[in-house]
């Protein structure tokens, strides 16, 4: 199992260049990639994302990759045209408006793209990309892994709960007929005395008995039960089939509740259903 939330940062650099990879992901419903890369290298931020999603399966991913240059010397270029187009411009400013304000130097190279950074050669950086790329993405599955074996060991925690007050409920669900013939033997007797027609009430305890009767979805919990252990125990991702499972859990539960003549019972289903919404939480939280 592995958590949907995971983080890592690598960098590799030597004498002429820095490179660092940043990878981290939230909860999402579906895979969302989101790539930051320097404008040098605009060309590999698709290859990234693909390398990406072919070994992520949901979450939302944000991908940073930096690079810094270590040398101290920076070569920096004039746009000779560029320059003059601006100078040719304030001057016709200059005729238009009247204005005998003289054109500086500091005026022209604020404007963009008069002065321009070399920008470096992205073949340099390019093989240093995919090893990195490599490491970043082992050491986050390492943190998504480590994550969601602690998310799995509470799931079962709480499984824990829910299984030990099935066997609850179990061990009442066959008190619930003699409960049932008991209430309704009290009432007749109340009202009839003495001159109480047992086959009456065994024909009541029956129809009573198909109307409140839990064992069908005890045994459709449990089935959900194994069905939530297999799941949890498997290698592909899980997550949304897990919430699927603990939705049918729910389901029955509550029908189980909406049945309950016992205090036990009722008590039961209160843990079970509060050992579940904590599963549901923490399952929203793998892939």
């Amino acid at each position: 199992m592995k958590s949907m939330t995971g983080y890592s940062f690598c960098e590799t650099d030597n004498e002429e260049i820095r490179i660092s990879a940043e990878l981290k992901s939230y909860n999402n419903r579906f895979l969302e990639i989101n790539v930051n890369v320097p404008s040098c290298l605009q060309g590999v931020d698709n290859s990234i994302r693909k390398y990406l999603s072919d070994r992520i399966a949901r979450g939302k991913i944000e991908f940073y990759l930096r690079i810094k240059e270590m040398k101290n010397d920076v070569s920096v270029e004039v746009d000779e045209n560029v320059a003059m187009g601006y100078m040719r411009a304030f001057e016709k400013l200059r005729e238009i408006t009247g204005i005998t304000e003289e054109i500086t130097l500091s005026s022209i190279i604020r404007q963009d793209g008069v002065l321009k950074k070399r920008e470096p050669d992205p073949a340099l950086y390019e093989k240093y990309i995919l090893p990195l790329l490599e490491k970043v993405c082992a050491d986050y599955e390492a943190t998504c892994i480590r994550e969601g074996e602690n998310t799995k060991t509470d799931i079962l925690r709480h499984m824990a709960v829910i299984e030990r007050n099935v066997a609850e409920v179990e061990a009442h669900s066959g008190e619930f007929e003699s409960l049932i013939r008991k209430s309704i033997y009290d009432r007749f007797h109340e009202l009839l005395g003495e001159n109480v027609d047992e086959s009456r009430v065994y024909a009541e305890t029956a129809m009573l008995l198909m109307k409140y009767t839990i064992n069908e979805e005890l045994v459709r919990l449990r089935s959900h039960i194994e069905g939530f252990h297999a799941t949890l125990e498997s290698d592909e991702p899980a997550g949304k089939k897990l919430d699927f499972i603990c939705q049918e859990m729910n389901r029955e539960i509550n029908t189980i509740g909406s049945k309950s003549m016992m205090v036990e019972i009722d008590q039961a289903v209160v843990d079970m259903k509060d050992a579940l919404e904590n599963i549901r939480e923490q399952v929203r939280n793998v892939v």
